[in-house]
């Protein structure tokens, strides 16, 4: 069975109006329906600033840096392991442990953003082995919520060099056995999405995993 949606209503409509929007703005060349796609923008925004309880202005602001055809965006995350346990870097804005990784740059494979992510969160190096999972962000407890609809995308990868190093980005990095994981960073790693690094790992034959 596919997970459903762990979005509340209201943020998947406002969701939808903002991608809307988006097109809109993008490709429309009637100055009417320009004008309408800015009302819809708008509307989108308040809904996100009452959710959030943010102002306004801020979500706002978020909404009009997005350009272009309205895609999800791609969050990558690389499980490395050592001796049976795997790699977790500690979050500095919030104190919770996960799998290195980060947004995708343009220009960069999928593979080698999660090898550079790896190794600016870590300072190990690694070699990309396998996509173990695909998941759609909004179908999983992840938390807080966010205002943009994510793919994440978890690889397996194979420690080649380095060594333990903390960046602006995390005040810890170390191994954890399966049943001592510690306090995760749930908006970027939930504890089963470990637990399916581990089976992928035993594994190798196994599936991707998507939603």
């Amino acid at each position: 069975m596919k997970a459903q949606s762990m979005e509340p209503n209201w943020l998947k409509w406002a969701k939808q109006l903002a991608a809307l929007a988006q097109v809109g703005l993008t490709y429309s060349k009637i100055t009417y329906d320009i004008e309408r796609y800015g009302q819809i923008r708008d509307i989108a925004a308040e809904m996100m600033a009452q959710g959030f309880d943010m102002e306004k202005k801020s979500i706002m602001g978020l909404l009009e840096r997005e350009q272009g055809y309205a895609t999800p965006k791609v969050d990558v995350r690389g499980a490395a392991f050592r001796d049976g346990k795997i790699l977790l870097v500690k979050e500095a804005t919030d104190g919770g442990w996960t799998l290195p990784g980060g947004w995708a740059d343009p220009n960069q494979s999928a593979s080698e953003a999660v090898a550079r992510e790896v190794f600016e969160e870590s300072g190990f190096e690694v070699r990309v082995r396998k996509l173990a999972a695909v998941y759609d962000r909004n179908k999983h407890p992840h938390l807080p919520l966010a205002p943009f609809h994510v793919y994440k995308l978890f690889f397996l990868c194979e420690i080649t060099g380095g060594t333990a190093t903390e960046s602006h980005e995390t005040t810890g990095v170390d191994f954890f056995a399966p049943d001592n994981i510690p306090s995760l960073s749930v908006d970027r790693t939930l504890p089963f999405q470990i637990q399916r690094m581990f089976d992928h790992r035993r594994e190798p034959s196994l599936p991707t995993d998507f939603d």
